[in-house]
């Protein structure tokens, strides 16, 4: 039998099946990379992940960095006083809003974002490099997609 006899639901189940374990095997290497970089720099991936968040944004309330991350504003006040004691992020009160704090990064915060941020762009780069323009295009169309159905 020849993949034009296949039945479409067969030759569907067995795609996403592939796509499944491709999809999986992907997230592990990721995954066991991003713990090594961020291990390396002494830091938890909850803290480089809200390093990440105020490096691309900038300075916001405590409020929306907990809603950008997923988590309750109590858990990102553990995360923020750690990330404080190491000196990466710093608090201060909202101009208009006195019940308001919010949270940047210091210099040290920001140089540590930028570097985990080049170590990305590297990974990128490398897992991209046997890629044409039209493949990578397609990648990342791919990509948006499969995070705007998250």
């Amino acid at each position: 039998m020849n993949n034009s006899e296949i039945p479409d639901a067969d030759v569907t189940h067995a795609l996403n099946h592939a796509l499944n374990h491709a999809i999986v095997e992907f997230y592990e290497k990721l995954s066991s990379w991003e713990h090594d970089v961020v291990r390396e720099k002494g830091l938890t991936l909850p803290q480089v992940h809200t390093l990440e968040i105020l490096g691309i944004h900038r300075a916001m309330q405590m409020k929306e960095l907990a809603s950008r991350m997923g988590i309750t504003t109590g858990t990102l006040t553990v995360l923020v006083d750690r990330l404080e004691s190491k000196r990466c992020v710093r608090r201060r009160p909202h101009d208009s809003d006195r019940r308001s704090i919010i949270v940047e990064l210091t210099d040290e915060g920001m140089t540590l974002f930028e570097e985990h941020d080049r170590l990305h762009m590297q990974l990128t780069e490398s897992l991209t490099a046997g890629l044409d323009a039209e493949s990578r295009t397609t990648l990342l169309r791919c990509l948006q997609t499969m995070n705007r159905t998250f």
